[in-house]
């Protein structure tokens, strides 16, 4: 292979544009194909039958008329106009004919019209003809090519109408049953299709399928959302006397080890009954003014974690240096905040690193990375690969909570080796925003505010 044929093959493809794909594309170009094919037969088949009338028709008439020539010069009669002897205009296959002996006859012209020549063979070798005026025949012929034409573009145009308001009707059907099984994918039990056409057609079942599914489902759910709730509130009384009697244990490793245990169930508990109320989507935002760079450094001092905070500042449009605000729920921010960096440091390896940058918080690691599961459907509750800690609760309960804030929380696994947990706040990023890195020494103690660059 030269490398002429290895660039032919290597270059890509063209593509066709993907609105020909469509459903509504093909049915119009089988239609369109379909009419024409049909108008192509009939309009042949018309064609051929008045042809072949019309021409039998002119054929007849300069036969008789051959007729009556033969006798007038077999009986010495004088022979009618535009009849004669070796006429000047014969066709010579016709021409031909005559002379063999045998009667004939073709289409031609004489004195620039057109005519039905006859002949037939005459004493002497001769060749005695007659023509017959096929002016009105062309024209028969032509206007009824005419009227095909026209009558084929209206019936190809009419059913090209008709076939795509019933393809743009099914297909809007389709559309819309599409967009509420997308909504239902998002979280939107409530979502229906509600088909009110009355129709009995196989998108009409469909449609009734998702809903029945829809419903089913979304009872399902609710039913789980309500056994998660009714036992971590059951789980609430019992596992507060525990932790009481536990503190009533004798020092020592045994009263530990309960206390610990009791801990994780109290915190399982409660991850629970937060996974519950955000589930139920009745969850509130308190909007408030905030610095992230403040909030991030709030989050690592509640973890106890040795993370490192990492800060990028905005210049601001009279050139000093600021911090960038946003309108957030400081409490759920710092929640999820907590639960990625917990998780980094729980299934990552050190060092773990919190960056803002903008409106973009990013908790990074240096450790195996994220499942193949977390990166392709999201974090799953109860599910966790590769260590036996945890219980799937944290990104699960970051992930719900970034949902209330409206914030994209997007997981990924570093080229460098790691993972990366990037959470993105709605809004608008300052004007003339242009990122500046700030110096470890420089960054804020943990709860206080970012002082004005000087």
């Amino acid at each position: 292979m030269n490398d002429t044929q290895r660039d032919e093959r290597l270059r890509p493809r063209p593509r066709l544009p993907a609105w020909t794909s469509t459903l509504t594309w093909k049915a119009t170009v089988f239609i369109t194909l379909m009419c024409c094919g049909l108008a192509a037969l009939l309009g042949c088949l018309v064609h051929g039958a008045m042809t072949r009338q019309t021409v039998g028709a002119a054929r007849e008439k300069a036969l008789t008329r051959l007729e009556r020539s033969i006798e007038a010069y077999e009986t010495g009669g004088r022979m009618p106009r535009g009849e004669g002897i070796d006429p000047a205009g014969l066709p010579p296959e016709l021409r031909a004919l005559a002379v063999g002996g045998r009667r004939g006859t073709a289409v031609g012209r004489y004195r620039n019209r057109p005519v039905m020549w006859a002949a037939g063979p005459a004493a002497h070798g001769s060749v005695i003809a007659v023509s017959v005026d096929f002016r009105a025949s062309e024209r028969t012929i032509a206007e009824l090519d005419r009227a095909i034409l026209g009558s084929s573009a209206l019936a190809i145009g009419g059913t090209l109408l008709i076939g795509a308001l019933v393809v743009t009707r099914i297909t809007r059907r389709l559309h819309l049953t599409a967009q509420v099984a997308r909504r239902i994918s998002a979280g939107d039990l409530d979502a229906r299709v509600d088909d009110r056409t009355g129709s009995k057609d196989e998108v009409a079942a469909v449609s009734r399928a998702l809903d029945t599914m829809a419903s089913s489902l979304q009872g399902k759910l609710e039913a789980e959302q309500r056994f998660t709730a009714d036992v971590a509130h059951e789980l609430r009384t019992p596992l507060t006397g525990l932790n009481a009697a536990a503190e009533l244990l004798p020092p020592g490793r045994p009263a530990e080890l309960v206390r610990d245990r009791v801990r994780a169930m109290r915190s399982l508990t409660e991850d629970l009954l937060e996974i519950s109320r955000l589930e139920t989507r009745g969850e509130r935002l308190e909007l408030d003014s905030y610095d992230l760079a403040d909030l991030a450094a709030r989050a690592i001092r509640a973890s106890g974690t040795d993370t490192a905070l990492e800060v990028h500042e905005v210049r601001g449009s009279r050139g000093s240096l600021r911090g960038e605000r946003v309108e957030t729920d400081r409490r759920r921010l710092e929640r999820i905040l907590g639960n990625l960096v917990a998780n980094a440091h729980s299934h990552g390896a050190a060092p773990v690193t919190l960056t803002v940058e903008g409106r973009t918080l990013t908790v990074t690691d240096a450790g195996p990375g994220y499942p193949e599961y977390v990166l392709t459907a999201g974090p799953q509750r109860f599910r966790t690969e590769g260590t036996s800690k945890g219980h799937g609760l944290g990104l699960t309960i970051a992930a719900a909570q970034a949902r209330v804030l409206g914030a994209t929380l997007t997981f990924r696994n570093r080229e460098a080796g790691g993972a990366e947990a990037r959470v993105t706040l709605p809004g608008p990023a300052g004007p003339g925003a242009t990122a500046l890195p700030r110096r470890r020494d420089e960054l804020p103690a943990p709860g206080s505010s970012v002082p004005p660059a000087r």
